[in-house]
């Protein structure tokens, strides 16, 4: 069943369902009303009899003689003894009397209103005490308030039919209506999966749900389309990096293979470049898995991000003997991943270390999750600080320097995966000041 259909039937089944309880509950009012109307009646020509006295009739006093009194076309009444002899109009029918009105006739028990059949015809019948021992009946034929009540209901019944049969109407319009703005999702969807155009936009059209359901998609499809252009030139620039080492790789191999009677030194300088170029091609491939990866594979977990970065320095040192690493960590706990954290770390620290030159002087800070290393460089250029941090950014002065422009775009990465932000900046007194600071965690664990 579609989801149009669905929808009309809910809406007419809803519509049927409030039609049919409005209807009882106007059923049920009118017959109390009209049974109100006539029990006042009842009670009305039983106050009248209650005023007059009761004659007693022939010796043993078992018949009695009912004064005058017009009760009208339709009334007729009965007189019950205590012991159960009734008195009626000679004309009349009898009515059972049962346990109810001997005890009415008693005087144990009040006046009471119930409903009989009596010869056939349905009728209200009103029991109410008149003297001692005795008993008054009043019967009243309900045909006029039955004729009433099958009117009302062969009214109720054509007006259920209709509202039913208009909620199944206007349901299907609805439904159309309704849906006309999922299905023109579900079409671009549908061209989208069959063409893979992710340019392809559904109209906005309203404030409601169904429009934002359209701004949703078309924000989706403009994400998907933005995250296929990004791969495109993910792999472009990519193919780029990896063409430059792999290139000369193979010519320092070709070299080498058709140069057997180069010199020891030559073929040892030859073998260098090429243990370089291929620690330049890991690295580059170590690059592009890690920001491939994203969070997948992620170990989330409380991490003493002071000891990251303490970890970070001494490899550093080690890797860069000829430099000076300057640490001032405070203890800081953070919620991630501790591999990634160190790669952020490890590529900041490369990236002053590559920049302050022989000698130079690398400072690290730790302060509130807040990371600042800064390096004893240039500084850099204001037209290249909004750039840093993209995937194979190179300014013009590191064109000449090994890397791939993609450890800063790792450690921007990494910063957001976990919440973080990243800054680049001139320091006081020269050189270039990056950031990277995280949310710190409660409370620090020990080390």
């Amino acid at each position: 069943m579609s989801l149009r259909v669905r929808l009309a039937a809910v809406t007419t089944a809803v519509v049927a369902l409030s039609v049919l309880i409005a209807s009882i509950t106007i059923f049920v009012s009118m017959r109390s009303d009209l049974l109100v109307n006539v029990d006042n009646e009842l009670r009305d020509q039983a106050a009248q009899v209650q005023k007059q006295p009761l004659i007693a009739g022939p010796p043993a006093g078992k018949s009695f003689t009912f004064p005058t009194q017009h009760f009208g076309r339709r009334d007729y009444f009965q007189l019950v003894l205590a012991g159960g002899e009734t008195t009626r109009p000679p004309s009349e029918p009898g009515v059972p009397v049962d346990s109810r009105t001997l005890a009415v006739a008693k005087g144990k028990s009040e006046a009471f209103f119930a409903d009989a059949t009596v010869a056939g015809v349905h009728a209200r019948i009103y029991t109410v005490p008149v003297a001692k021992g005795v008993a008054l009946q009043i019967i009243d034929p309900l045909n006029n308030v039955d004729h009433e009540l099958r009117r009302l209901e062969l009214i109720l019944l054509l007006v259920c039919i209709g509202g039913i049969g208009l909620a199944a109407g206007g349901g299907m319009i609805v439904s159309h209506t309704t849906l006309v703005a999922v299905r023109r999702v579900s079409d671009a969807a549908e061209r989208v999966t069959s063409t893979l155009d992710t340019s392809e936009r559904v109209p906005e059209r309203g404030k409601d749900e169904l429009g934002r359901l359209a701004v949703s998609f078309n924000a989706m499809l403009a994400a998907l389309q933005e995250a296929i252009e990004t791969q495109k030139r993910f792999v472009a620039d990519a193919s780029h990096e990896l063409l430059t080492p792999v290139t000369s790789l193979q010519t320092n191999l070709e070299v080498l293979a058709k140069a057997s009677h180069l010199p020891a030194k030559k073929r040892k300088d030859l073998i260098g470049d090429l243990l370089g170029e291929m620690r330049e091609v890991r690295k580059l491939v170590g690059n592009l898995v890690e920001l491939a990866r994203g969070k997948s594979g992620e170990q989330r977990g409380p991490v003493r991000f002071d000891n990251v970065v303490s970890d970070c320095i001494d490899q550093a040192t080690l890797r860069y003997p000829k430099l000076h690493f300057v640490a001032e960590l405070e203890p800081a706990t953070v919620e991630g991943d501790p591999d990634r954290l160190e790669r952020a770390v490890g590529n900041l620290l490369e990236n002053a270390a590559k920049w302050s030159g022989e000698g130079g002087l690398v400072e690290i800070g730790l302060a509130a999750g807040e990371l600042s290393v800064r390096d004893g460089g240039p500084g850099i250029p204001d037209q290249d600080k909004p750039h840093v941090f993209e995937r194979f950014y190179r300014a013009a002065a590191a064109r000449g320097m090994p890397g791939s422009g993609l450890g800063l775009a790792i450690v921007r990465e990494v910063a957001e995966a976990h919440g973080g932000t990243v800054e680049a900046a001139d320091a006081e007194g020269g050189g270039a000041l990056l950031k990277l600071k995280l949310p710190v965690a409660q409370p620090v664990p020990p080390a």
